[in-house]
């Protein structure tokens, strides 16, 4: 884990586009809560085949306007190179200068992968049209992609984002430290060198948190599984629980030279602002 430690550490917080007006109001407290810890920027997710295009971008234009760095996301499956192009050049007007790029996932219903079929041909067609302009971000999988065939084919593909000019990348959110510590290791031994920020999901909601784990493919330990079930209806126990399994988690990775951390706040303050000020930040 040596080659993490020579980057100062830095924090940044993860939204979704608000679907409501209500939704939009409350973002814009819990931006300006967050926005108090000085994050080196807040990121914005974009819906499976851009479905959430343009509350993602009104979303970051908002964001910018309150004073603080935006890094939109942009998914590429299901969509056009002339698309994307367009997409980057609003952003490049509106003085956005980082991008987290992801292959992202099919709409529902649809075949055909589009133009781009890999988060690396994206990475690379963001290089060939806007040159160093954005910092690109890349996903990162410690407990590997879901859909990879096996590990060193998940630690291939990585490499090709890297290779394809991203300059850091945020991970896929994990329980377990050890899973990232040997990603880190693996990334050395292929003499990847840049900064992977490990992504924290806070725990507040043990059924919401199983559904997108068996999504994504990230994993809850079973001692963790079997103590979130075991609260059922106690609400307030299993969040105090969660504050303190990931303030741990937290403690160990930062105590091990990890370059930052990438909160996935689920757009709500509460249960990042507790493991921020356990861990003294």
């Amino acid at each position: 884990m040596e080659s993490q430690q020579h980057y100062s550490q830095q924090f940044s917080f993860e939204f979704f586009p608000p679907k409501t007006a209500e939704g939009t109001e409350k973002l814009k407290t819990v931006r300006s809560e967050l926005g108090s810890l000085n994050p080196k920027y807040f990121s914005v997710t974009f819906g499976a085949g851009g479905s959430t295009q343009q509350g993602t971008f009104d979303t970051v234009i908002d964001i910018q306007k309150a004073g603080f760095d935006a890094a939109p996301h942009l998914s590429c499956i299901g969509s056009t190179e002339e698309n994307i192009r367009h997409i980057l050049n609003e952003y490049i007007n509106k003085g956005i200068n980082r991008i987290v790029a992801l292959r992202g996932d099919m709409p529902s219903g649809a075949q055909e992968t589009g133009e781009f079929r890999y988060a690396n041909e994206l990475v690379d067609f963001i290089r060939k049209e806007t040159g160093e302009h954005f910092h690109i971000e890349v996903a990162a999988y410690p407990e590997f992609h879901p859909q990879a065939t096996n590990a060193n084919t998940d630690l291939q593909n990585f490499k090709r984002k890297v290779n394809a000019g991203a300059n850091s990348a945020i991970t896929q959110y994990f329980f377990n430290p050890d899973a990232y510590f040997r990603f880190i290791d693996e990334c050395e031994k292929m003499e990847l060198s840049i900064p992977v920020v490990p992504g924290i999901m806070p725990i507040t909601n043990y059924t919401q948190l199983a559904r997108f784990s068996d999504m994504c493919g990230a994993e809850i330990p079973r001692w963790i599984r079997k103590r979130l079930e075991g609260f059922a209806d106690d609400r307030e126990s299993l969040k105090a629980f969660g504050e303190d399994v990931v303030t741990d988690l937290c403690h160990q990775l930062l105590e091990a030279g990890a370059p930052g951390i990438h909160f996935y706040t689920m757009n709500q303050v509460t249960p990042t602002m507790a493991i921020w000020k356990n861990l003294g930040l």
